[in-house]
């Protein structure tokens, strides 16, 4: 690819691009294309992108020569070495296919609806977001809070996400996460089931639900909320795409929550940029005993996290109102989640242990919202956890 031939553009934008003049057409096809050549995060991209423009800067690197002028000449040279072999313009043309083919929306900096929170991430924002879902969701001024943790989380860290993603919803609040299992999981789940507006993050392409099992949970959450990623279509997650993932959901969000995490958990990676921003940072206490939740402990200890032990200390770090008791979402909510906990006690044996998958069939929950709602019972002393599965309790 020499240089931008009309050609390819137009054949690559499809009907994105009627007019080849409009010199937003060739914009929007130099953001995507700077989206294929520059892994997330890229400083040096996000550097000369500022510079030059995003046109301007992809004509410099897709001529023959080095940069120069901006910046170090060596950190130059290697930057170019490293976009060089993902200058290919059939590259971009099958990620904007791609795009088209599953209705995602590519976003660039100074469209209307652009989220200009992840502005503040300065030559590290994003060079593009490609959005699966209505990207109107992302250009309201609903406050969001991320809600992060483990994937291999107790009962108690799922019953805490589910917890504060309702009461989240009740007061108006989206919440940000990562689509991932364990937290991540109850956290989008419990925002889904009370009607509230979610968003998932992905280290991969928007077109690639991940983890795989999420799928149906990425596709509903795609249809009330959105669903976002910073790499183009078709792209496979990596471990150092989702740490760089990690940095979107700490920008997008007002505050950012840690649930559950281990001592080396990647939520602590979410927790670092939080605070590298200076958003809020709140960490949910657990049992000192308890391995999953030393990462929080950590935070609570070492990075001035707020303790937050329910939905009000998450609203009090953001500055929202809190929720009208009197208000039919949150009638609606609290029936809903005591509802849920009935059916799941009236599924459990005094005699014989039931797994989560067989209460999960006996009620018609999902297993995550059954594991909250057991958790919930648990600390009641209604329900009661044994080597072969569940009892009910007293």
């Amino acid at each position: 690819m020499n240089g931008l031939d009309l050609r390819v553009v137009r054949s690559a934008l499809g009907e994105w691009a009627d007019d080849l003049d409009d010199p937003d057409a060739l914009d929007r096809y130099a953001a995507a294309a700077w989206s294929v050549i520059a892994e997330p995060g890229d400083g040096v991209a996000g550097a000369i992108v500022r510079a030059l423009g995003r046109v301007e800067a992809l004509q410099m690197i897709t001529q023959d020569g080095l940069l120069s002028g901006i910046g170090d000449a060596r950190t130059l040279a290697r930057a170019q070495e490293r976009w060089r072999p993902r200058i290919d313009g059939g590259a971009i043309a099958a990620a904007l296919q791609t795009a088209r083919t599953n209705g995602i929306h590519l976003l660039v900096p100074g469209d209307p609806l652009w989220p200009s929170a992840v502005d503040d991430l300065g030559v590290h924002s994003p060079l593009a977001l490609w959005v699966r879902g209505d990207p109107a969701r992302l250009g309201t001024d609903r406050p969001a809070v991320a809600i992060v943790g483990a994937r291999a989380a107790t009962a108690y860290g799922e019953h805490v996400a589910i917890e504060l993603g309702a009461g989240l919803v009740a007061r108006g609040i989206a919440v940000v996460s990562g689509g991932a299992y364990g937290i991540d999981g109850a956290a989008h789940r419990a925002v889904l089931r009370a009607g509230g507006v979610t968003m998932a993050l992905l280290a991969g392409g928007a077109d690639r639900p991940y983890p795989a099992g999420h799928a149906g949970m990425l596709a509903d959450i795609a249809a009330t909320g959105v669903v976002i990623s910073e790499v183009p279509c078709g792209t496979a997650p990596t471990r150092w795409r989702f740490l760089q993932r990690n940095r979107l959901i700490a920008a997008l969000s007002a505050a950012t929550v840690v649930v559950e995490a281990g001592w080396r958990s990647g939520s602590l990676n979410t927790a670092g940029h939080a605070s590298a921003l200076g958003r809020p940072l709140g960490a949910v206490p657990g049992p000192v005993t308890s391995a999953a939740s030393a990462g929080c402990h950590r935070l609570l200890r070492e990075y001035d996290a707020v303790c937050v032990t329910g939905v009000d200390d998450v609203a009090d770090l953001i500055g929202a109102l809190p929720a009208d008791p009197s208000s039919e979402r949150a009638t609606a909510d609290a029936t809903s989640v005591d509802t849920d906990s009935r059916r799941v006690r009236d599924a459990l044996s005094s005699r014989t242990p039931r797994s989560v998958t067989e209460i999960a069939r006996h009620t018609g929950l999902a297993e995550a919202d059954v594991t909250g709602c057991l958790g919930m019972l648990e600390l009641e002393g209604r329900a009661r956890r044994t080597l072969n599965g569940w009892l009910r309790g007293g």
